[in-house]
């Protein structure tokens, strides 16, 4: 929260006024005098929210009144409207005036796309993506983390064979339906599927950078209502994305489109589980900064990121269970652990964040720094 101090009153803070997202802006307003904040009524802004579709006026008023009395030293700009790529990030940019970068939002699927309208009438707008930035750029970090050892595990236990039909359900930037094409290549059919467009064009990207180009094939759509036709996966994967939506109506969907005898696997967040935190901490200190779900992304109504995925498998009909916990290992190779790091500060007081920051760097020295990030799995298969 330290740096924010000296750009406080340059900060435009934009939240729900629901769940532990807005509870955690609350934290660092109150830590960080000057910051201007606008509270969305009635709204949770979970890591996957459509804030700029679902809030559109309310948000771009917000930003151009906050432009407005920040701005008067910027140099109006006019460049070539248009999209591209350049050292690996692409651009899109509309309007003219002051420059005005927008950095990739979130995982929301529309990005900034219904703002820019409004906001291009008074700036050049500067639309920034590609793997390096945002999400993706934390999604991929992942990917070459443990995480990826979650993922091989469940399909080891999934058993692709050739030949077969494999659907990523929520396929993100593609990291899992690129591992099934790596570990294969034996001419499955493999299809990553998504409700976002952005992160759509940026798994395209990436399969196409990895020789996957032709291999697999992304297509926008709902978990919900999956636009493929009974028993036509031969499996039916889920990484992280039980969490966003209607979970069993999710697995309902995924069921529907397996072939009998066909498998379903799926890995879920477990907010029902402490992390671990390996840093030399007090037993008040720790138990503040391992409540389950303190580093969670947050749960969608109807979401599932606890046990309960393991009945819902049951429920649902699916046979030769294999039930699982994995843990998700964060390191000081990835930014994501500073991230966390500085999510845990929200549930400290001022002195336990003087000692948060002695124990990061006496770990850091010695090289036994981490954060273990606990996660539910469930592999079934779908009765003949």
């Amino acid at each position: 929260m330290q740096p924010f101090a000296a750009l406080a009153r340059r900060t435009l803070v934009i939240s729900g006024d629901r769940g532990a997202a807005a509870e955690r802006v609350t934290a660092v307003l109150q830590a960080v005098q000057g910051i201007t904040a606008v509270r969305l009524a009635d709204y949770e802004a979970l890591m996957w929210s459509d804030l700029a579709a679902d809030r559109t006026t309310q948000i771009a008023s917000a930003m151009l009144s906050f432009l407005q009395s920040v701005g008067g030293r910027d140099t109006p700009v006019r460049l070539p409207e248009g999209e591209g790529e350049t050292a690996g990030i692409s651009y899109r940019i509309q309007g003219a005036g002051p420059p005005l970068v927008l950095l990739p939002l979130l995982l929301a699927p529309s990005q900034w796309t219904p703002l820019v309208p409004v906001l291009s009438e008074r700036y050049c707008t500067i639309q920034l993506g590609g793997a390096f930035l945002g999400t993706v750029a934390i999604l991929e970090a992942r990917g070459r983390s443990d995480y990826l050892g979650m993922i091989r595990t469940l399909l080891d236990l999934a058993r692709v064979q050739p030949g077969e039909t494999v659907l990523d359900v929520g396929c993100g930037s593609g990291i899992a339906i690129r591992e099934v094409a790596k570990c294969s290549r034996q001419g499955n059919r493999l299809i990553g599927i998504d409700t976002s467009p952005y992160l759509l064009r940026e798994a395209e990207q990436l399969a196409r950078q990895e020789g996957f180009g032709g291999v697999v094939e992304f297509r926008k759509g709902r978990a919900e209502a999956l636009p493929f036709a009974d028993n036509s996966m031969d499996l039916a994967l889920s990484c992280t994305v039980l969490e966003e939506g209607d979970a069993d109506r999710m697995l309902a969907e995924m069921i529907r489109v397996t072939k009998p005898g066909g498998r379903v696997a799926v890995i879920v967040r477990a907010v029902d589980v402490p992390s671990w935190v390996n840093l030399p901490l007090s037993a008040e200190m720790r138990s503040k900064v391992t409540i389950p779900g303190l580093f969670g992304a947050g749960v969608a109504p109807g979401g599932c990121a606890d046990a309960s995925l393991y009945s819902r498998f049951s429920k649902a009909g699916l046979t030769q269970l294999r039930c699982f916990p994995q843990f998700n290992t964060v390191t000081p190779a990835e930014p994501r652990l500073r991230m966390l790091q500085q999510q845990a500060l929200t549930a400290l007081d001022k002195q336990q964040s003087i000692e948060w920051q002695r124990v990061i760097t006496q770990a850091e020295t010695e090289g036994t720094s981490f954060i273990a990030m606990p996660h539910h799995c469930a592999v079934g298969t779908k009765p003949q």
